[in-house]
């Protein structure tokens, strides 16, 4: 092998196209995606849940992974590998098969051995590595499902050579999930003499944190954008982990996330009827009447259409519709268009807005992939008012589509979204400042308004579609970082 090639080991609870709940699948598949076409020797490790379509895919069992065993304290349980390739690419996803933990009809469960199921992941993964003779220059670990090979790596299996020069560089993709568990499975993690390595105060009142252990332990921490890697070290973002962040802040960086140009492209979507560019826009217009037609609205020239693709979640700032939207659709000609669920609260929300002006808002209750791709291209607005935003794709997404965002102004919004300037003309969409539905509600009409003016939205649009957040841009910054950790400068 050549010895200048940077070899990765990234590790993750879920990866696009196998297994998704959220963004953190679509940066380890894109990612890993960029790396191999890059040359880097990067194979990912993900469980082999019952839940991937296994008439998708093609999955041959790695002979010499067969029949593993792997004791997490006082019980054994036996494991196998399958491969398979990425699609698009050449790299190799290695599933973890232990049908035991995690053939649970869902990636994630609310079991009481859910701490098991991904300490067993992370094991598996060096167990996996020292079998095929091969040590990586950075394990990447992924949230707290992933944030314990650090310590795995200094405590279990420090004897093994192959590791000597590994270092571990641990992504926080949304530290509101932590993983904390009581501290009396410190012994099934396989780590109960290893107790003075936790953090006291937490063992003191009983509990243990994984991605608080991965923070302590890593070589490199990053997050999803550069604003939330400040954000998190604030009180007010840091979900109770902010001192530990500041401590390590020097260790620290954030790098947004790229987007799979080849999925989401106006040019060559599949999805959406009429293709357009940044060159020739004809086509935005048409898909927004098929959107509209599709969905029972009418399609009147001039009149903007609005649209939302989330979970419905607190985190999401939807609160903020609740003092506005009515009287925003009583008082302007627009279109609505919503496409997601959750929280009961949100959906029965939309669902009044449908009934008191069913001839302008639409709400589509689940997740449509194709019905999402439509309403990035057949929108003229995307609003994501978030209370908080690692990252964000859909805002990528609306800036590929010329689809102006509205957000606020927190994580990876604040770094992918610049507020319109009418003098210079520069600027992608409309930002605000405070969580505030005065503020949500000043955005949208500064949109409305911009709108009406069509040389200013042209120039708007094309302002947005030029931006470039491609993993050949973003993807270029992990291997630099990646290189930096290994102590090379590649």
């Amino acid at each position: 092998m050549n010895q200048d090639q940077l070899k990765i080991c990234f590790v993750s609870s879920e990866v696009v196209p196998f297994s998704k709940t959220g963004g953190l699948a679509d940066v380890a598949g894109a990612l890993c995606k960029f790396l191999g076409r890059q040359g880097v020797d990067v194979r990912l490790f993900t469980p082999f849940y019952d839940t991937i379509d296994t008439r998708k895919f093609t999955f041959y069992p790695v002979t010499f992974l067969q029949q593993i065993p792997l004791e997490m304290g006082s019980r054994q349980f036996l494991f196998n590998v399958l491969t398979a390739q990425l699609p698009g690419s050449e790299v190799d996803v290695y599933f973890v098969d232990c049908p035991a933990l995690y053939h649970r009809g869902r990636l994630y469960t609310e079991d009481p051995d859910e701490y098991l199921r991904f300490a067993f992941l992370s094991r598996a993964a060096i167990e996996c590595c020292q079998r095929m003779g091969w040590g990586p220059h950075i394990f990447h670990c992924n949230d707290w499902q992933t944030a314990l090979i650090p310590l795995y790596l200094k405590t279990l299996y420090s004897w093994d050579g192959l590791f000597r020069h590994s270092k571990t560089v641990l992504t926080i993709h949304n530290i509101g999930y932590q993983g904390q568990f009581s501290s009396s499975i410190l012994h099934e993690l396989g780590l109960g003499a290893h107790r003075n390595l936790f953090w006291q105060d937490d063992l003191a009142v009983g509990m243990v944190n994984f991605l608080k252990t991965g923070i302590l332990y890593a070589d490199m921490l990053t997050t999803v954008s550069e604003t939330y890697a400040r954000e998190i070290q604030t009180e007010a973002y840091g979900a109770g982990l902010h001192p530990f962040l500041q401590m390590r802040a020097n260790s620290l960086v954030g790098i947004v996330n790229g987007v799979d140009y080849e999925e989401w492209n106006p040019e060559t979507d599949p999805y959406i009827p009429y293709h357009y560019s940044i060159r020739d826009l004809a086509g935005k217009e048409k898909d927004k009447a098929y959107l509209l037609n599709q969905l029972g609205l009418t399609f009147e020239p001039h009149v903007p259409l609005y649209g939302i693709v989330s979970r419905l979640t607190a985190q999401k700032g939807f609160d903020l519709l609740f003092d506005c939207l009515f009287d925003i659709l009583a008082h302007n000609a627009i279109r609505f268009v919503v496409l997601g669920s959750g929280e009961s609260r949100y959906e029965e929300f939309f669902q009044s807005a449908q009934q008191a002006f069913p001839d302008k808002f639409c709400f589509y209750r689940g997740y449509s992939n194709e019905l999402a791709h439509l309403i990035e291209a057949g929108a003229d607005m995307f609003v994501m008012p978030s209370r908080y935003e690692p990252c964000g794709l859909n805002q990528i997404y609306s800036l590929k589509y010329g689809t102006i965002p509205i957000v606020r102004k927190t994580g990876g919004l604040a770094d992918t979204v610049q507020n319109y300037d009418w003098v210079s003309q520069t600027g992608t969409g409309f930002v605000f400042e405070h969580f505030t539905s005065d503020g949500l509600r000043w955005a949208m009409g500064s949109a409305y308004e911009t709108y009406q003016h069509r040389d200013a939205w042209l120039k708007l649009m094309r302002n947005a579609m030029s931006q470039n957040f491609s993993w050949e841009v973003q993807g270029q910054k992990y291997i630099a970082l990646y290189w930096r950790v290994a102590g090379r400068s590649g």
